[in-house]
């Protein structure tokens, strides 16, 4: 089973993350969200791009990936739940919970040291949040994200059916999260009781330095709400906020080489994590202002600076 899943999971994602985000693409035109405000096909053509340098880097790097370790650790009798003697259901159930919470942490850390930010602003770089914006990270955290997910898995002793589901699961999350969705707000409330939804996530890519440290989430919902980094709504309302990075407005620095050499541009200025970029911390859970939004409003506070 486990060398069957090593050699057809990687095609299981693929066709996975296609359905998904062809599904999703026909969704977002039917019904929008908001209006873009860039052009669509640049925009596009940029992040498939990153996307395809990202799958290829992965394939290079990590030949058997995150499932190869469950396989290898099952084999060796490494790692938590091979000790343990769950039963299978169980194992399945706390390795899909442990992976999407390690997910979350990896997230809300590359929004709080520096050096982590400098590659994932390519993430929030663009000036829009549509299923492309899904797969538009930089190569370099796309590796440093699959060696998180290797070790975790090894670690547990993940089964390896949980890793690939897994997978498939956080790569549909982010296509549908990202989505330029106009969802009934009732379906959005009931929905994102559990999961994180399009208007939940956008709320993630506010060029509001409160509002980007918040909705750390994925797939699962409850982790923000856990840890105390849940916002329910933009201070300006979906249809008023501001989407990405004042810092990158010009369209000739979103272009495909230059989101590669992004992390590497600039001088670090001076850093400092909103209190909301910690899990635990008292981030609005209501939508309203937080403290540091106050501050950043007051212009006798200097605000916060990225690198």
């Amino acid at each position: 089973m486990d060398s069957f899943l090593a050699e057809h999971g990687p095609a299981a994602r693929l066709g996975a993350f296609l359905f998904v985000f062809a599904a999703v693409a026909l969704a977002e035109r039917a019904a929008p969200r908001r209006r873009l405000r860039a052009p669509r096909g640049r925009r596009w053509a940029v992040n498939i791009a990153i996307a395809a340098l990202d799958a290829a880097a992965l394939r290079l790097a990590f030949a058997a990936a995150a499932v190869g370790a469950a396989a290898a650790a099952e084999t060796a009798g490494f790692g938590l739940f091979n000790r343990l003697g769950w039963p299978a259901w169980l194992e399945f159930a706390c390795a899909m919970l442990l992976l999407d919470l390690a997910i979350y942490f990896q997230h809300a850390l590359f929004h709080a040291v520096p050096g982590l930010w400098r590659l994932h602003k390519v993430h929030h770089s663009d000036p829009d949040v549509d299923v492309t914006t899904g797969a538009r990270f930089h190569v370099i955290e796309i590796l440093l994200s699959m060696a998180l997910k290797i070790a975790v898995a090894g670690a547990l002793g993940a089964p390896a059916a949980a890793v690939v589901a897994f997978e498939i699961a956080l790569n549909a999350g982010s296509m549908f999260n990202h989505g330029n969705l106009a969802l009934p707000p009732r379906l959005d409330r009931a929905l994102r009781l559990a999961v994180v939804t399009p208007d939940m996530h956008r709320v993630h890519h506010s060029a509001l330095r409160p509002e980007t440290d918040s909705n750390f989430g994925f797939c699962l919902s409850f982790w923000d709400r856990l840890f105390g980094t849940y916002r329910a709504q933009p201070r300006a309302g979906h249809d008023g906020m501001t989407v990405g990075l004042a810092e990158f407005r010009d369209p000739a620095r979103l272009g495909f080489l230059a989101l590669l050499a992004m992390p590497f541009a600039g001088p670090a200025r001076g850093y400092r994590p909103s209190s909301a970029a910690a899990p635990g911390s008292s981030a609005s859970r209501s939508g309203g202002p937080s403290p540091v939004s106050t501050a950043r409003s007051n212009p006798s506070t200097k605000p916060f600076m990225r690198p």
